[in-house]
């Protein structure tokens, strides 16, 4: 069968019923953020229990995520770390890292989660020189989409081998698809690049999952490999 809108629409609420349980923080989070004034804008359930997957698949003890806006995914990356683990996650409007820090604190996760001020390409050579390459169990990009090709060379560098880069959005958003042309839409061309760079890089090995609005995952070999 061929794949339309409307049975699209129907796979991601059954994906989101199925596999997207969450507690009432998380389920109230985004009614709260926007209240608050922030924009609607976060990963939808199931996208969040797979991230949480991704990093327990990882054994990630210290992960970073470009783009914090209210929290949502950071609570499920959060809370798949160990004890003495640790989330930097990255935002540069100081009225969504506030509201963050307080959503983290209220899901219990606050004490292992630092919310870094700045932008992805303000902050992410800063983490290279202050952790180390190979120190980054999993990166996880959600930020700007035409910054995203930008995002690669510091993540790749950050992450260790074995671990995972993942990025959202990697098929399309509210106002783009992966299938139009190109030239149109920075966000596209931007994600377009990374998934392109993504899965030439012969150091990775990368796919992409049509959940949601996609999510490209590449994993960086292990040196025997």
């Amino acid at each position: 069968m061929d794949m339309t809108p409307t049975r699209w629409t129907a796979t991601a609420a059954y994906l989101d019923a199925v596999f997207g349980e969450q507690d009432d923080h998380l389920a109230t989070l985004m009614t709260r953020a926007i209240e608050a004034g922030l924009p609607d804008i976060a990963v939808s359930a199931s996208v969040g229990r797979f991230l949480h997957l991704l990093a327990k698949l990882a054994n990630a003890r210290t992960i970073v995520e470009v783009g914090t806006l209210a929290g949502y995914s950071g609570i499920w990356l959060a809370r798949a770390l160990p004890e003495g683990g640790r989330l930097i996650t990255i935002e540069p409007v100081e009225k969504h890292a506030a509201f963050a820090e307080r959503a983290f604190a209220d899901a219990g996760v606050g004490g292992r989660v630092t919310v870094r001020r700045g932008t992805g390409l303000e902050i992410l050579p800063k983490l290279v020189d202050e952790l180390g390459p190979g120190s980054v169990d999993l990166v996880f990009l959600d930020a700007v989409k035409q910054e995203y090709p930008e995002y690669w060379p510091h993540a790749k560098t950050l992450v260790r081998h074995g671990g995972l880069v993942v990025a959202d959005n990697a098929l399309g958003s509210g106002d783009w698809w992966i299938g139009e042309p190109a030239g149109n839409q920075a966000a596209h061309d931007g994600a377009d690049a990374l998934n392109r760079l993504a899965a030439a890089d012969p150091a990775f090995d990368a796919s992409c999952l049509p959940i949601r609005e996609g999510m490209m995952v590449a994993r960086k070999r292990e040196l025997t490999q």
